[in-house]
């Protein structure tokens, strides 16, 4: 029987765990010089000033400060496409704000400027787009929305993390931009994520939301031994206790380690060869599935955009999304659909009419994409998907 090929995986090894036995060996496992050095080279990958990024445990505990920073709360509202995480909502939630949601394109699963348009409202403080599947979408011009009104634009770029608009980072263009390392996206540290905050004030806070909203941290209890000497020494010329500190906000704590961070800089350091192969295989499926009856491929990339090939997605004619997908899984071919649409979460109390990403969701399957597919894989899945969308056009199941 043939292997399973998964809808995402990996790609750790040799490197990375050298990386952290390195960690282990230095005696000094909590947040401290590895850290330091990963958001200094994220910050380096984005082409953005090093104190203006922070290292997280999750993209989704960097939204939370996100719409900490920027005060949301009840009374405002924060627009976002359906088409999202359930982080990115309830980040909004729990701060008592209202999540509003709005439709988004059919084919590439973005929102529009005239999507979020047309539910903007004078009680509209926030907007906050996904970049799908690691395509840019029309953030620039969202981006110019946003200045235009006085909105505040926060972009969760966690399946964009090499994602350009003409040379351009996804994640900054907006106030505020957050990414994701967790085992299933393309840069991997099992679990983290990292935060940009544009305001040079706002970026300062950051760190402080992120560790319990201490004004002084401890010093050695999150910062590193260097961190530790530099504190001992402010302390002592301050005649005050090193161990002292002030509570500022009320916050928890989302920080990272430097054991996550050394596995974080490996990945970082292969990012572009981990691009390549899934633009590889992008194009192979571009290729291979163009002529088959029944079956839409993404669309072309506009000019200037580049992707971090994190989803492939194909949609259906006919409502046979569902059974292609069973085909598949029998056949050894995990598919997918990410993400269902929130504007139908209960909890979130909306009663959208969001036609477009509506379709979109009943006839969309995400194709496995990551860099370890192996030319054979490639060729099995379209392979198994022009016989199983043949086979269920036609009225029958896949043999």
């Amino acid at each position: 029987m043939n292997h399973v090929i998964n809808v995402v995986q990996p790609s750790l090894g040799e490197r990375e765990l050298a990386a952290v036995r390195e960690v282990f060996e230095s005696n000094w496992v909590g947040r401290g010089a590895r850290t330091a050095e990963f958001e200094a080279a994220f910050a380096r990958h984005l082409g953005v000033a090093r104190e203006h990024v922070t290292a997280t445990n999750s993209c989704s505990s960097a939204t939370f400060i996100a719409v900490e920073l920027l005060g949301l709360g009840p009374g405002d509202e924060v627009v976002l496409p359906t088409v999202s995480f359930v982080a990115a909502a309830n980040a909004i939630a729990a701060r008592g704000a209202r999540p509003v949601f709005c439709d988004v394109d059919e084919a590439t699963l973005n929102p529009t400027v005239a999507d979020i348009e047309a539910v903007l409202t004078e009680r509209t403080k926030a907007v906050m787009i996904l970049h799908y599947g690691g395509r840019p979408g029309a953030v620039a011009e969202i981006a110019e929305l946003c200045r235009d009104r006085g909105i505040h634009l926060i972009e969760d770029a966690a399946l964009a993390v090499a994602s350009t608009v003409h040379g351009r980072a996804c994640g900054t263009f907006g106030d505020m931009g957050m990414w994701s390392f967790d085992h299933a996206k393309v840069v991997v540290t099992v679990d983290g994520g990292m935060l940009y905050v544009r305001d040079p004030e706002l970026a300062a806070r950051a760190p402080k939301v992120a560790y319990l909203g201490l004004e002084q941290r401890a010093p050695g209890g999150s910062s590193g031994a260097a961190s530790f000497r530099s504190g001992y020494d402010q302390a002592l010329r301050s005649r005050t206790r090193w161990w002292d500190y002030d509570v500022v906000s009320f916050s928890g704590r989302f920080t990272t380690n430097d054991v996550l961070s050394a596995i974080g800089l490996v990945q970082l350091s292969r990012l572009e060869e981990f691009i390549s192969r899934r633009r590889e295989v992008a194009q192979a499926y571009d290729a291979g599935l163009a002529d088959v009856a029944g079956l839409r491929l993404p669309p072309p990339l506009p000019a200037g955009h580049t992707s971090s090939y994190f989803m492939y997605w194909v949609q259906f004619d006919g409502g046979i999304r569902d059974q292609v997908a069973r085909d598949l899984f029998e056949r050894g071919v995990y598919t997918t659909f990410r993400y269902p649409l929130l504007h139908r979460v209960k909890a979130y109390g909306s009663d959208a009419v969001l036609p477009r990403a509506e379709a979109a969701a009943e006839n969309t399957l995400l194709l496995p994409i990551h860099q370890s597919l192996s030319d054979a894989d490639v060729d099995r899945v379209i392979t198994e998907v022009r016989a199983c969308t043949a086979a269920r056009l036609g009225g029958r199941r896949v043999a």
